[in-house]
This record gives structure tokens, sequence and C-alpha cells, in this order.
């Protein structure tokens, strides 16, 4: 069975990885990274 959970994570971390590749996809990660990182400057003050 452990055999089993370590090739299902795998095959998950390949596709996550494979779509985070994408430039359209690479555009909404950098979006959701400003927009948090705002969000977390914003709390402190």
């Amino acid at each position: 069975m452990g055999m089993a959970k370590k090739i299902a994570a795998f095959g998950i971390a390949k596709k996550v990885f494979d779509e985070a590749r994408k430039p359209h996809n690479q555009a909404k990660i950098k979006e959701a990274a400003r927009k948090l990182q705002e969000r977390r400057g914003a709390k402190r003050y």
C-alpha cells in the first residue's frame, strides 16, 4: 500500500508541475501571489 501512495503522489506532483509551466497558469499564480502579499502587508499596519 505504501508504494501505491508514493506512485499516486508522484503522479499528482507531476500534473501540478506540468500545469504550472503553462504561461496562462503562470500569470494566474503570479497574480495570486501578488494578492497574498498585499493582504499580508495590509494586516501588519
